[in-house]
């Protein structure tokens, strides 16, 4: 694959910006999840570094204790995450970081048993998270960042979910521009289609390939964020 011979240019993902070595597995857990539920119409990479320098911080590493932050007085949590520009919305920010980490704390003492009690299970995982606890989990609840988040616990996180064959790709711009060019959807198509419609038509274009949706959305939002240097097409 192009993607893995570097063929489609550089290919850092947001998210390698991330601690050397984690204590345990909960604080890897708190890491890749808090702050992708502040990956909203911002720069992934920003968002990262921020969450580095925040997560170095010997003073607001707490941040990522869901125990800790969610008895965390307001204004101390505002602080600690607007320091690096880890929150960049003084209020909303902060509120959906406690939100979460309380929800989490109250309901299951800590991220790695919440996946427990999915059993490890995408699709149990998906109805906690997108159902039965949906307003406990501002914007990690919804389905772009959801299967994203999904996808990432495995990549750096170690978590293998069970049913990860149907965590969709997330369509945002770059992989709706990918999209056009490979033909699996159209340019009228892209302006009416809900993300979930464009999802299913990856799925279907994949279907017997062997490759799970979600498997496609870093090759191809680096081929598109590096310019389509790489014809896919000519292969």
């Amino acid at each position: 694959m192009a993607y893995e011979t570097g063929e489609l240019g550089q290919t850092i993902m947001p998210e390698d910006a991330h601690p050397a070595n984690f204590r345990n597995q909960e604080l890897c857990l708190a890491y890749f999840t808090l702050p992708m539920a502040l990956n909203y119409q911002r720069d992934s990479y920003k968002l990262w570094h921020a969450a580095l320098k925040t997560f170095n911080d010997s003073e607001t590493k707490i941040v990522f204790d869901c125990r800790k932050t969610s008895n965390l007085d307001f204004e101390t949590l505002r602080s600690f995450l607007t320091r690096y520009k880890l929150a960049l919305q003084p209020n909303k920010h902060p509120q959906t970081w406690q939100t979460i980490s309380k929800t989490i704390a109250e309901n299951w003492r800590d991220i790695e048993k919440m996946i427990n009690s999915s059993d490890n299970d995408y699709l149990s995982l998906r109805k906690i998270i997108q159902q039965d606890f949906k307003k406990g989990f501002p914007y990690l609840s919804g389905p772009k960042i959801f299967n994203y988040w999904s996808f990432i616990l495995g990549e750096f996180s170690g978590i293998k979910l069970k049913n990860r064959q149907f965590i969709e790709i997330a369509p945002d711009t770059h992989i709706k521009k990918c999209s056009i060019i490979l033909e699996v959807i159209t340019e009228r198509e892209s302006k009416i289609l809900s993300r979930e419609q464009i999802s299913e038509k990856w799925r279907k274009a994949l279907n017997g390939s062997g490759i799970a949706p979600i498997d496609m959305h870093a090759p191809l939002w680096f081929w598109s964020r590096n310019g389509f240097i790489f014809n896919f097409q000519d292969e």
